[in-house]
């Protein structure tokens, strides 16, 4: 499944990813990757983003945390792992 041209709820059911909404208001947050001990995996994004913003970040994170190959991350953003 291409990561760039696949549309977003394709891939997120291709790798068993549940797309949900965040919280977290802070501008500078622009989603989270996470994997629950079960195993199963949660995309957490920011509510309130234009639809291009919340699309590139999801694919962004689910790169870098199905490691996936795919462009490197534009600065000033940046990818980090907790």
């Amino acid at each position: 499944m291409d990561l760039l041209d696949s549309p977003l709820p394709h891939l997120l059911a291709a790798y068993g990813v549940e797309l949900e909404n965040s919280t977290i208001t802070d501008a500078g947050f622009f989603g989270a990757f996470v994997v629950l001990r079960d195993g199963s995996r949660v995309l957490s994004m920011p509510m309130g983003r234009s639809e291009f913003e919340r699309d590139t970040a999801a694919r962004m994170l689910l790169a870098e945390g199905l490691g996936l190959s795919a462009p490197p991350v534009p600065a000033p953003l940046e990818v980090s792992r907790a």
